[in-house]
């Protein structure tokens, strides 16, 4: 199984795998069963537009509009970023 995800993939989190709000330390985090990743804001970002729904190219498409940045760097960090969580079975993706 490759880790890369295609554009017209949709990633999404799966059973048991949520974002969270940390109101004690501040900030986001991924929770999973026994395990809890602390998000950078560009984590932050990418996290909230998978949703499932989307694409991953209108995730890329988006962040790229939202933040004035060229969109073939955007799909690079956000594939490298995709495929970490995806070896971690933090991130699942439907075709």
């Amino acid at each position: 199984m490759t880790l890369a995800i295609a554009p017209n993939d949709r990633p999404y989190l799966p059973r048991g795998v949520r974002l969270h709000k940390d109101k004690v330390r501040g900030g986001t985090v991924l929770l999973a069963p026994e395990k809890a990743v602390a998000l950078d804001t560009i984590g932050e970002a990418i996290l909230t537009r998978v949703t499932g729904d989307a694409s991953f190219a209108e995730i890329v498409a988006d962040l790229a509009a939202t933040y004035n940045a060229p969109a073939e760097q955007i799909e690079g960090d956000v594939q490298n970023f995709l495929q970490g969580l995806r070896a971690r079975v933090f991130l699942m993706v439907a075709q």
